[in-house]
């Protein structure tokens, strides 16, 4: 599928499009670019969240070539303009976590190792965020650095309904039960894009969030409804995996972790207690903030990509 360009968010120039094979041959969308400024940096992976896709992220692919990188990202298995799990494409559903893990490991052995130069930098959104955690304690890993926006480490959304236990017990249930493909209850085809702004729990950007949602009206076929039972089982059982208290005394590669001051998607609770048992890594609480701090408004995006710059060592004045 071609990248869909607006008006309003056009695609930035220069870009290599195509399809790569998933672990189990599953077409893989991707999209990579070159740096538009010098001097050269490597390449920044970027990894986006639940229901996402790469148009979203025309604006962060500016950014970062900008300050000297160049990118390359992809949309999961499941979402974006890559294969769909099942005959209902607006289904978002998965069995494992580790089947992420091994679309990564294509993905970096296809498109960025041979097309891409180093050095490798991940940054990576919710459960792009967790999926790259989970990565963080390969003892091969191809990133110097990972930074990760709001990741996925517990869930709260469905805390607001239920307690977390119990609605863990229920998908595990369901999932037994044969119902792994079922959406989860009160879910439905609708995207989130296609709320109201008001009261949606993603940004507080009114131009950002409108632009998302044009995106999902020219490409229906970009849109995402709600997850399945076996999603959330899946997404449940990786949050535990990664919150074990051994698991972030693991991680090998260096962490720069952003929490919304805000986020009502992910537990910023959790995200700060794993940055407290990390050994090599930082932790940043953006005040203000919604759970899409990259899709915020531009004081908060500011002082995200300071933070950014810092880390990096980067210019601000140059980049």
């Amino acid at each position: 599928m071609p990248l869909v360009s607006l008006a309003k968010n056009p695609v930035p120039s220069g870009a290599t499009t195509g399809d790569f094979p998933g672990y189990d041959g599953a077409p893989l969308r991707y999209a990579r670019w070159s740096a538009t400024r010098g001097p050269a940096r490597g390449t920044f992976c970027v990894f986006t969240g639940r229901s996402e896709y790469i148009e979203k992220y025309f604006e962060v692919i500016a950014d970062l070539r900008r300050r000297g990188f160049a990118v390359a990202i992809h949309d999961w298995r499941g979402q974006g303009g890559s294969h769909r799990m099942l005959p209902n494409p607006r289904k978002g559903h998965i069995k494992d976590f580790s089947e992420f893990d091994r679309d990564l490991a294509a993905f970096m052995q296809q498109i960025v190792l041979p097309e891409c130069p180093p050095p490798y930098y991940a940054l990576a959104h919710s459960m792009g965020g967790n999926i790259l955690a989970r990565h963080a304690v390969a003892t091969d890993s191809w990133f110097e650095r990972i930074v990760l926006s709001a990741p996925m480490f517990e869930i709260l959304a469905e805390k607001e309904r239920v307690p977390a236990g119990l609605a863990r017990f229920f998908v595990e249930t369901a999932c037994l039960l044969g119902f792994s493909t079922r959406y989860v209850p009160t879910g439905s085809d609708q995207p989130a894009e296609m709320t109201t702004f008001e009261g949606n729990m993603l940004t507080s950007d009114r131009e950002r969030y409108m632009r998302n949602r044009q995106v999902i009206e020219a490409a229906p076929e970009l849109a995402l409804g709600y997850p399945t039972d076996g999603w959330t089982r899946a997404a449940y059982r990786s949050c535990a995996y990664v919150m074990d208290p051994s698991f972030a005394r693991r991680v090998k590669v260096p962490l720069l972790l952003f929490s919304a001051a805000n986020d009502r998607i992910v537990s910023s609770r959790a995200i700060e207690a794993f940055a407290s048992r990390l050994k090599i890594g930082a932790h940043v609480t953006i005040p203000q903030s919604q759970h899409e701090i990259m899709q915020e408004n531009d004081t908060i995006r500011q002082h995200f990509w300071s933070v950014f710059d810092a880390y990096l060592g980067i210019d601000a004045n140059a980049a």
